[in-house]
Formats: C-alpha cells, structure tokens, sequence
C-alpha cells in the first residue's frame, strides 16, 4: 500500500486578469482574484500559462466592446491548444452585453457582471454560465478576508458604487447600478487591515464617491467628510485620496475635511465636462458653469494649494463652436494642473445614443484645441513644483541603478536618487526638474 505522504500536491491552478480602464476595476480585478485564490489559483503574469483568463472589462472609453472581442479572438489559439482552459468576462461590458457575449464568442466560459463577481468561484465550479443579476445581498460580506500578505504601500479601497445621476452620456447607472453605499463599519475595518499590511496611502474610489453616506457608529447620519476625518484617525496612515467625484455632492463638510485635514492630499479631481450651460444642460448634469466656478473658489478657499484636474467631452451632440469656446473660457478660468478630455462616444442605451453627432473632423479639431490648453496648464503647473520641497511616498524601484519612484502629494510621479531608500519610505524631495508626464528630485537635507 502506497504511503499517501508521497502523493504528488496537486498542481496549482494559475490565473491571469487583464484590467481595463478605471480605478475601480483594478480594485475589483484584485478582490477577484483573492475570491479565485480560495479556490486554489494564483495570480501568473503569463497568459500562456494560465489555467484560467479573466477579462475585467471598462465600458467608458470608445469602442470598449470591439476591443474585448478583439482580445478574445487573441485568445482562439490558446484555447484550441488548451481545451480546459477557462476562459472568463467580468465587468461592465459584461454587464452591458450579457450573453451575447458567449454567442458570438462560444470560447468565453463565463460572463459575470461587476456587481456580482462574488459568484465568480460558484461559477467557475458550475462550469460557467452567464451572471449579470444586481443581488440584493452585499457583495463585499461574500468575499474572502485577503491573505495577510504585504501589499504595496498605495491601495484602493471601494467605498460607493453606482450612480444615480444619469449623464446622458454614461453607461455607469446600467452597468453598476444605483447608487449603493458601504457600511462605515466595513470600510474601516477595510481600511484598518491594509494599514496592518504596511499601506500608507488609500484611494477611497466610488462612481461618485462624495455622495457616499451612511450610518455612524452612533446612530448618525454620515456624510463623506465625516467619513474621511473617520479613516484619517487610523494610527500609521499617513494619505487619503478619493476619485471619482460629482459636483453636485461637494457638500461643505467634504470641503471643510480639504481644509482641516492634513492626511487628505491637495488634489481634486471634479469632472465638469463642457463649459457651456447649453451643452451641461443636454448632457443633463445638473449644474451650470457659474455653480462650478464659485465651487471651485470655495474649495480654493478652504485649501489654496490644492490641484484641480477634471474631465471634457468635446464634441456632444448639438456642440456648437460657441459651446466650444465657452469650455475654453472656462479652462483659462480654472487653471487645471491636468485634466483627461475625450471625443464624445456613443453608448447604446443612453439617452445621447440617437442624438445627431458633431462632424468628425470639427470634433477631431476642438479635441486638439482642448488638449494642447490643457497640456500648456499641466506644463505651467509642473514647472512651478520645481524648487519646491514636496512629500513622496516611494512605491517601486526606477529603472536606473540606486533610483526610486514615488508619488507626491498632487499625484505626479516623481524620480529620485535614493540608494538608501526603500519602497514604502516617504519622504521630502526638493523638485529639480519637470519632464512632459512626471517631475524628478533630490532628497531634502
């Protein structure tokens, strides 16, 4: 009789995820792969050797859909070589295409939707299947506790998912769902563990996260400022950000947390997308060019060396040259340190979808317009850190012997000769020199 000691362990199962597109389907790309992890896969670099390919997919940026079908075409070969190869669609083009997906691509084992990827395992031992269903249940409670192992020193952490502005641009409300705030007591005792795992930095990350709100210990109604001073009182945090915000939930005691708290950094990302009321109107945001600009003077206010970037769509349906110098107008008005502009894009479903487009090449011409303002304030803006002392929290070595890169307190990427440091150290670094997407240093005396 054989000595079951000597059985060979079995193989381990390897899983590879490719992300897509936004902060927050990173954060859901590693929550997947602990659920997987409890199942016996660990994460591989390597597509060709994994056992299973998980794709979490981004609805936002054009052609999101063409783009997944062009990966999974990639992936035709793999499979013929690897029959038992699971292969898996997560997120919000999963949401949005259902099991469409699996009839025109019979390869994809699974599809599952980003609000319910906590049925991922469940699935993958069913053999696969098609999961787009918004449960009632809290995802996050289903999930596996992560290994306590070290992660880096810059996390995310999901505080809110959902919108329920309904942007007549966005396919956010139909692929997350309405708005859905997490319990105080789990996002810090979220936040509480990553701290214990050696983070220093959290991302607090929502579809519209300042409109997180929620019950207190004490029975009171919590707003997102409350919610920051909360997390900011955990002992060896030293940095809280939060993305992606609406303007309309900038409520004062948010603003009032930019001026009171040193740990929240002095950077603000509030997507504004048009500068004329005619086009903010169509795009049904709720708010005008005056009520952004007097925001943005109370939050200068409250914080005056705070960096605001933002988010543009040029070309909406019905922009007209004049709604085109109006967002203009208001750029030089704002003075942005960055800000992400886009051509406008159709998505099926929304309320724009039918709407006559703007001519391509008007859109393609206002786009560059847009970028090269925009580009000309990022450069003025990173010119101006040189010579200043700033605080860099090192996240990885750079790729020149004795280099470390970091990020600074208004999110730039900074590069420093630092032969004694370490990854996790933060640190002053005087600014020396700005290059195009990134500042360079030397460590304070």
């Amino acid at each position: 009789m054989s000595d079951p000691a000597s059985k060979p362990a079995p193989a381990v199962k390897k899983l590879f995820i490719k992300t897509y597109g936004c902060q927050m389907n990173v954060y859901d790309s590693q929550r997947m792969a602990e659920a997987m992890g409890a199942e016996g896969y660990v994460l591989t670099e390597n597509q060709a050797d994994a056992d299973m390919v998980l794709l979490n997919t981004c609805h936002i940026r054009e052609k999101a859909a063409e783009k997944l079908y062009s990966d999974l075409g990639r992936l035709k070969p793999l499979k013929a070589e690897k029959p038992d190869l699971k292969i898996g669609v997560a997120g919000c083009v999963a949401q949005a295409e259902g099991g469409e997906i699996q009839r025109r691509m019979p390869i994809v084992d699974l599809v599952v939707g980003p609000q319910a990827y906590h049925r991922l395992p469940a699935m993958v031992r069913a053999g696969g299947g098609v999961d787009t269903e918004f449960p009632a249940e809290d995802k996050f409670e289903h999930l596996p506790k992560p290994a306590a192992t070290r992660r880096a020193p810059a996390a995310f952490l999901t505080v809110q998912e959902g919108c329920d502005k309904f942007c007549a641009f966005c396919v956010v409300p139909y692929t997350r769902g309405a708005e859905v705030s997490r319990p105080v007591s789990r996002i810090l005792s979220e936040a509480r563990d990553l701290v214990g795992r050696g983070v220093r930095e959290i991302t607090l990350l929502g579809q519209n996260v300042n409109g997180w709100h929620g019950e207190g210990p004490e029975g009171a109604e919590w707003g997102f400022g409350r919610l920051i001073r909360a997390i900011a009182e955990i002992d060896g945090l030293d940095r809280i950000r939060y993305t992606t915000s609406h303007p309309n939930d900038m409520a004062d005691d948010l603003i009032a947390a930019h001026r009171d708290e040193p740990k929240l950094m002095p950077y603000l990302h509030l997507p504004v997308q048009s500068g004329s009321d005619r086009i903010l109107k169509a795009m049904n945001r709720r708010h005008t060019v005056d009520q952004y600009l007097r925001l943005i003077e109370r939050i200068r206010e409250a914080r005056p060396d705070i960096m605001l970037t933002s988010d543009f769509i040029v070309g909406f349906p019905g922009e007209t040259d004049r709604d085109h110098q109006d967002t203009l107008d208001l750029v030089r008005a704002v003075n942005f340190g960055t800000a992400f502009s886009f051509k406008y894009s159709p998505r099926p479903g929304t309320p724009a979808y039918e709407r006559p487009e703007v001519e391509g090449a008007v859109a393609d011409a206002r786009l560059q317009e847009l970028q090269a303002l925009l580009s000309s304030q990022q450069k003025a803006a990173q010119e101006g850190m040189v010579g200043r002392e700033l605080g860099v929290l090192f996240e990885k070595p750079g790729r020149n012997p004795g280099q470390m890169v970091g990020k600074s307190d208004y999110l730039h990427a900074v590069f420093v000769e630092a032969p004694a440091a370490k990854v996790g150290d933060l640190v002053r670094v005087r600014i020396t020199h700005s290059a195009p997407n990134s500042l360079a240093g030397v460590l304070a005396a």
